[in-house]
C-alpha cells in the first residue's frame, strides 16, 4: 500500500462520516511479519487488561510520536499508555 492509496482511503472515509456523526475509530487491515504477531500474541496472553486493538492503537501512536508528530492527541495517548497502568 502507497501513501496515496492511503490517502485516498482516508478522503473517502471523511466524506461518508461528513453524513453521520464524526466516528473516533477508524478500521485498519495490514499485514505484519509472523514475529511481530507472536510477539503480540505473546504478550496478549500474559497481560489479559490488554487487547490486539490497544496493543496496535499504542504501538502506532509511540511510532507517531517519536518521528515528531505533533497533534495532540496522538501525544495524550503516548504519554498515557506510558503511565497509566491498569488496575489487577
Amino acid at each position: 500500500m502507497n501513501r496515496n492509496h492511503l490517502e485516498r482511503c482516508h478522503e473517502k472515509g471523511t466524506t461518508e462520516r461528513s453524513t453521520a456523526a464524526k466516528a473516533s475509530y477508524v478500521s485498519l487491515e495490514t499485514e505484519i511479519p509472523e514475529v511481530l504477531y507472536r510477539g503480540m500474541k505473546d504478550f496478549l496472553g500474559e497481560n489479559p487488561t490488554w487487547d490486539q486493538y490497544r496493543v496496535m492503537s499504542s504501538a502506532l501512536a509511540h511510532f507517531l510520536f517519536q518521528n515528531g508528530c505533533d497533534d495532540r492527541a496522538v501525544t495524550e495517548r503516548y504519554l498515557d499508555d506510558l503511565f497509566i497502568r491498569p488496575d489487577h
